[in-house]
């Protein structure tokens, strides 16, 4: 989802799911499929299948069977995880480890993008009704059973409640109100949403977590709750359901998961997955190090950066990795504008008046895009293996508003636009119509060397305008912070994840009350009725866009948007790379594709 502020390879969907145990009923109609993005002839597996052994409703994988044992090594880049709570990530590296050790109800098929379930062994939708079946006998790792009542305590105590990160919750809401749940019996439950609401059933993949083990937190509080499995605490207390389940971490070195034995997927032989023993995540603190530890044979897996490709590309058939083209990255890359003309408690504003003039002033932002130069960012900072981005959607969505088709760099236009909007430039400084010099800060997170490039050639493509940009790379935490937290802040590259399946999991970017809008951020409970007419309008739009419930309907809706955004410019978006990655040939079962990305089915990944 459009959840969280994020680095710029994400793996968002993990595992591939049954479809048999699926009702051919869902009032849901969905596009067609999405083809693939340039891949190799990848022979999938046949769809997985529910198998039921004394008592105990398995997830049978139907990929070919593996070895047991080894260690998959990948790499992250920054300061590793914040927290190991599923319910409290707002990064992606901890979004990412969280996920690995917990599962939610549904997944989203890798392939298709259909819906599919995952702890719940099926689903029924009727009408308004979304009925779970829970698969029974399958146990957390301390042994006890995951039953209704984690489901019931997951939704009502935590995600109803807006406990950690509110943004389910957010995406939840129909007119305001949250879906009604009942228990039906300890392996049935039963969502009511207020009205028919197309999203609904992918919001059922949120991370389910153990009353036993998380209610003594959450009954304390949200402070309480968000320290609750911070990076300190003991591996061996954590209670999980996923594949995986944490075995050690060492601060800004690595993290270190473990097979669990009693995960609920087996293969055709009837035995328990995954192969792997371990998952490791190395932490690296950029990309530069990155691939020396990848050289090194110290990591596994390699995410290209465009001027790497060629090299890697001419070395891959004497070496020991295959190169896999999974099409275009899913997020987005962007600069956001901070419009926010608010005070803090001490009635200081966020922003400088004088500078918020300048950013409110759709002209002044227009020039801003007009100054950008995505072509050479294409060529010199992704080698080529990137397109220019101008939309909200990334390039892969089957959402994506095609007639938009952006433009160039134009800096005659953009001069044009800055002395319509009243500025002048003079001996190479721009000056606004009171004769205050523009000078204003651009942040991005350091160590991420992609966005610090981007930074140094925004920064001299607007200084061609006379702008004087102050370039400040910042650490990722003290970034995210200043975004949604503090405010003061100017201008900012950043990314998103996203999917490329559901617009409305971008809500809690685009609309008002979004704990993500960063562009015009407004403090929780706010009364928004200083909402820009445009603001509005994006409001009702992500409104009526959930509840129609054919792609039909939906389409020109979310097309609107995607053109408010481009002509409003709050957020000027930038390039969208090509993921490409490298894996060591001695895997085996990697079934990429665009949607789930290379390694999203650790469960059936082995070594050979």
């Amino acid at each position: 989802m459009k959840r969280v502020i994020t680095l710029i390879l994400i793996l968002i969907f993990l595992g591939i799911l049954a479809k048999a145990f699926i009702r051919q009923d869902i009032p849901y109609t969905f596009p067609k499929r999405i083809e693939k993005h340039d891949l190799k002839e990848i022979n999938y597996p046949p769809n997985e299948k529910n198998v039921t052994i004394d008592g105990v409703d398995y997830l049978q994988s139907q990929a070919p069977v593996g070895k047991f044992g080894g260690e998959l090594i990948v790499s992250t880049i920054g300061e590793g995880p914040k927290t190991f709570n599923p319910c409290n990530t707002k990064d992606a590296t901890s979004q990412e480890m969280a996920g690995l050790m917990y599962d939610g109800l549904v997944k989203t098929n890798p392939r298709t993008g259909e819906v599919e379930p995952l702890l719940a062994k099926s689903f029924e939708i009727k009408g308004n009704d979304y009925i779970i079946h829970l698969r029974k006998g399958i146990k957390w790792t301390d042994g006890k059973p995951i039953t209704a009542d984690d489901v019931m305590y997951t939704y009502e105590e935590i995600v109803f409640k807006g406990l950690g990160n509110p943004s389910t919750m957010d995406a939840m809401k129909v007119d305001g109100k949250l879906p009604e749940l009942v228990k039906i019996d300890d392996y049935t439950v039963k969502f009511t949403t207020p009205k028919p609401f197309a999203p609904f059933l992918r919001q059922l993949s949120y991370s389910i977590v153990p009353k036993h083990y998380f209610k003594k937190y959450s009954d304390q509080g949200e402070s309480v709750f968000n320290a609750f499995l911070s990076p300190n605490t003991p591996p061996r207390e954590i209670v999980s359901n996923g594949a995986f389940k944490l075995k050690e971490y060492v601060a800004a070195q690595r993290v270190v998961y473990e097979r669990n034995p009693d995960y609920y997927k087996i293969n055709t032989n009837y035995q328990k997955l995954p192969y792997l023993n371990k998952v490791v995540y190395m932490i690296v603190g950029d990309m530069n190090n990155e691939i020396l530890k990848f050289e090194a044979k110290e990591i596994d897996v390699l995410g290209l950066r465009g001027s790497d490709v060629a090299r890697y590309k001419i070395r891959e058939p004497e070496s020991d990795y295959i190169i896999y083209n999974i099409g275009p990255n899913t997020g987005t890359m962007f600069l956001v504008i901070n419009l926010n003309n608010r005070k803090d408690k001490n009635g200081k504003p966020y922003v400088d008046p004088v500078k918020h003039s300048w950013f409110a002033n759709r002209d002044f932002r227009a020039a801003i895009d007009w100054a950008i130069d995505r072509k050479s960012m294409v060529e010199n900072i992704a080698s080529g293996v990137a397109d220019p981005l101008f939309t909200a959607e990334s390039l892969n969505s089957i959402y994506l508003n095609k007639y938009i088709k952006g433009h160039p760099r134009d800096l005659d236009v953009a001069r044009k636009t800055l002395f319509k909007a009243g500025f002048l430039e003079h001996n190479g400084v721009l000056r606004d119509m009171y004769g205050n010099k523009v000078e204003f800060d651009l942040y991005t997170n350091a160590g991420n060397l992609e966005r610090e490039a981007l930074g140094v050639m925004i920064k001299q493509d607007l200084e061609t305008l006379g702008m004087k940009v102050n370039f400040r790379p910042l650490e990722f935490n003290s970034l995210v912070n200043k975004l949604t937290n503090t405010h003061d802040w100017d201008m900012a590259i950043m990314g998103l994840t996203g999917s490329p399946l559901e617009p409305h999991d971008g809500k809690n970017v685009w609309t008002s009350g979004g704990s993500l809008h960063m562009f015009n951020q407004r403090p929780q409970n706010y009364k928004y009725d200083d909402r820009l007419s445009w603001e509005k309008e994006l409001d009702e739009i992500f409104r009526e866009g959930a509840l129609k419930l054919s792609f039909e309907e939906r389409k020109p809706l979310y097309d609107r948007y995607q053109t408010i955004i481009y002509n409003q410019k709050p957020i000027i978006y930038l390039y969208s790379p090509l993921r490409i990655i490298a894996i060591r040939k001695k895997f085996k079962n990697v079934f990429p594709t665009s949607l789930g990305g290379l390694i999203y089915n650790l469960d059936e990944i082995y070594i050979d």
